[in-house]
């Protein structure tokens, strides 16, 4: 895996620099969660991102977190049953306090719909823009690329708190969460680049769209991949890149690499050595 790693960063490198390239970034929640969401502001800040595909249970974290939530170092073997009754949600080994997550995001999202009223139909972009323009954060996901105008969208987004709290508000007014237009957008962002790139972590349905739009326009050019899901059962979490390739959903030709391991420590690895070589090329 260490000629991966530099595989990957050699890719990632030579993907930012190619100007023809609109890159694609897919991550799920649990990075938010756990240590990369920092990172994750920092490559929009950095210009390594021009379009967002996530999970709905990254506005969750990026909100609580962005208010204040507390987010603790725990442990894995700790005892739920004990954690249950001390308040406490567990996420791998990180604690989170209930205090520092439900309350948090459903009033944040109740008061941002509140200003809302009057809009009938949003899509899960709009959505994204609208509580970026709410937190004040340099670490927050959702700030950063409401700042650099980068389109995030979600397409599991009822599968969260602040979806859940969406729904609530459906009971009491005309909502409509405009999903088609979400596709009408990526479709049109597809057909218009000359080349694409896909930076994708972890899996799950944001790796899914990420590469399923791409089929369209015959696969992506560059793909960069981390993950800890194996191909045995199926999963499109485990499937390799390559086997993309037989969907058209990566080129043939283009430049892969996939890397087996924890996130939380091979991304900052691969950008470190990419900061440090575009750092080289400014001086």
């Amino acid at each position: 895996m260490a000629r991966e790693v530099a595989k990957a960063s050699d890719i990632l490198f030579e993907m930012c620099s190619d100007i023809r390239c609109t890159k694609f970034l897919s991550f799920t929640a649990n990075l938010v969660a756990t240590g990369l969401r920092g990172v994750i502001a920092e490559m929009i800040r950095e210009g390594l991102v021009d379009v967002i595909i996530t999970t709905g249970g990254t506005l969750d974290h990026d909100i609580a977190r962005s208010l204040g939530g507390a987010y603790l170092k725990g442990d894995f073997d700790e005892d739920d049953k004990k954690l249950r009754t001390r308040g406490i949600h567990r996420l791998g080994n990180i604690f989170v306090p209930v205090e520092s997550y439900g309350p948090i995001i459903e009033r944040f999202t109740r008061a941002m719909l509140q200003d809302l009223y009057d809009r009938e139909h949003l899509s899960t972009r709009e959505l994204a823009e609208e509580i970026g323009k709410r937190l004040d954060d340099e670490n927050s996901i959702l700030a950063q690329a409401y700042k650099k105008k980068i389109p995030i969208y979600i397409p599991g987004i009822v599968d969260s708190s602040f979806g859940t709290q969406l729904f609530i508000a459906s009971q009491k007014r005309r909502l409509f969460i405009d999903l088609l237009r979400d596709e009408k957008e990526l479709m049109d962002i597809v057909f218009s680049a000359q080349k694409t790139g896909g930076i994708i972590i972890g899996g799950g349905i944001s790796k899914h769209h990420l590469l399923w739009y791409n089929q369209y326009r015959e696969g992506l050019d560059y793909a960069v991949g981390i993950t800890t899901s194996q191909e045995y059962d199926g999963s499109l979490s485990g499937a390799k890149l390559n086997e993309a390739i037989s969907w058209s959903k990566i080129k043939t030709h283009a430049k892969v690499a996939l890397v087996y391991g924890d996130a939380t420590i091979v991304l900052p690895l691969i950008l470190l050595a990419l900061y440090e070589r575009r750092g080289a090329l400014k001086g």
